[in-house]
């Protein structure tokens, strides 16, 4: 094909290639409906709309990591502060123990004092475990709900 047929081509098709394809007019697209600047001013609305709404939820969020985290450090504090009364607990009976045994004056009563500590140790043991694990799983539950209500709230108002 020579340079002066291309030329006829592409003026017969107003802006057409010489492979046939059409250039895109845009004086005609920006004086159509079709405005660019509408397009462009709902896109950054609906942006900044978005944004808004992610900053709330993340404000919502960090106020709820703060409430688990006083909550879990209230749950530790009372979980340390039993851990200490039960360690005093358990060393004035280990002293008590002590002095009953220094008090015997025979084998058996050494024996007898000891099996009747033995069990009262192991009901003792027993029953703070209990203690422990009742305030474990409480401090679990506490820590996390503040974290789940906000998600759970976080979803209801995105749906």
């Amino acid at each position: 094909m020579s340079e002066s047929e291309m030329k006829s081509e592409s003026n017969g098709t107003n802006g057409a290639s010489a492979l046939g394809m059409p250039w895109f007019n845009f004086s005609r697209l920006a004086s159509s409906k079709f405005a660019l600047p509408d397009i462009a001013g709902r896109g950054i609305a609906q942006a900044q709309e978005r944004c808004d709404k992610i900053k709330a939820l993340s404000a919502d969020l960090a106020e709820a990591l703060s409430e688990a985290y006083a909550s879990n450090a209230r749950g530790a504090t009372d979980y340390g502060l039993k851990l200490i009364e039960m360690s005093s607990a358990n060393t004035a009976s280990a002293i008590d123990f002590l002095s009953h045994v220094l008090d015997s004056r025979s084998m058996t009563d050494v024996f007898t004092i000891s099996a009747t500590e033995a069990r009262k140790a192991l009901d003792t043991a027993a029953a703070q475990n209990r203690e422990l694990f009742g305030l474990a799983q409480k401090l679990a539950s506490e820590s996390g709900e503040p974290i789940r209500k906000r998600v759970a709230n976080a979803l209801q108002q995105a749906s």
